[in-house]
């Protein structure tokens, strides 16, 4: 007697073609998107590390076209160029300084804006104006108040204040520098300024009204119960503002166009395109720069993210 193999069950063929068309579905759907990442993204970076590797000029390519004899010598230059070095630690100065100004600020400024009092909405509304207002007008208006010899600052500093002269607050070191961060300060705290308010205005109002009852004050109470529950957010946004201000190049350059003490990194790689015309040149100083800043945001997100999740 022989016995029957026991047969396999097999999938409906319907259920192959819907999973089929989803997928394909799903492939239509993220191509803009990939495609637009390729282009604007992916592309450029490639095609700037393939620069980095050339010695080209506006001359050369307009000889050579594209392709012109690679070197290592623009990696050489750059690290063994002292104003390079100058210019990446004024860039760190200027980022971390900017960075914790703007936020400390608008963290102040949403405490501030906290309890509710008449006309509060249009108060806040007026705080956004210098994140919202052109960056070129508003550089225009602090270059007339800074000027040194009509600017309404220097005017209150010898007439009222006692100065026995006034100071050149934009083309002279270290003043150039110091007034570029308050400015950068004055202008991005509203982007703090937002976040850490619609943090505040999520946050259970039960935990601090128990903390009041237990005789806490107003500084404990922010100390002990409401920074501990906004501090995520705070690093979250010091990691944006650090990436945005450290490849800040227009604030600068329209203030001061990176003399007295100003360079910074992205203004250096600018005056060295545009006024050496070493296209390799400053596309291996935007690599290096770009690779500095990829190594701080792995070591960032390796170290100190997943600790700051736990807490």
């Amino acid at each position: 007697m022989t016995t029957a193999s026991p047969r396999v069950p097999r999938l409906p063929r319907r259920r192959d073609t819907i999973t089929a068309r989803d997928n394909r579905a799903g492939l239509w759907m993220v191509m803009p998107t990939t495609l637009i990442v390729v282009a604007i993204v992916i592309v450029p970076v490639v095609w700037n590390l393939v620069m980095a590797f050339q010695k080209a000029s506006f001359i050369d390519i307009a000889d050579n076209g594209l392709l012109n004899p690679l070197t290592l010598q623009n990696f050489a230059d750059v690290f063994t160029d002292r104003s390079f070095w100058a210019s990446l630690w004024t860039t760190v100065v200027f980022s971390v300084l900017s960075t914790g100004g703007s936020i400390a600020l608008g963290l102040v400024a949403a405490l501030a804006f906290r309890s509710a009092f008449p006309g509060r909405g249009v108060a806040r509304s007026l705080m956004l104006l210098p994140y919202v207002a052109p960056v070129v007008a508003v550089t225009f208006v602090w270059q007339i108040m800074l000027n040194p010899q009509f600017g309404i600052v220097n005017w209150v500093g010898t007439n009222v204040l006692g100065w026995d002269h006034p100071v050149d607050f934009l083309g002279r070191a270290p003043y150039a520098l110091a007034t570029v961060i308050v400015f950068e300060i004055w202008r991005y705290f509203p982007f703090a300024f937002m976040f850490v308010t619609a943090r505040l205005t999520a946050l259970p109002g039960d935990i601090e009204e128990a903390a009041l009852v237990d005789g806490v004050t107003p500084l404990q109470n922010f100390r002990l119960v409401v920074l501990p529950q906004i501090m995520p957010l705070l690093s979250l946004l010091a990691v944006l503002r650090l990436i945005m201000t450290f490849n800040k190049f227009d604030d600068i350059y329209l203030l001061t166009g990176g003399a007295a003490g100003t360079e910074v990194s992205a203004v250096r790689v600018y005056d060295q395109l545009m006024g050496s015309f070493d296209i390799g040149g400053a596309a291996a100083n935007a690599f290096v720069l770009s690779a500095i800043l990829a190594v701080s945001l792995f070591v960032y997100m390796k170290f100190f993210a997943g600790r700051e999740e736990e807490d």
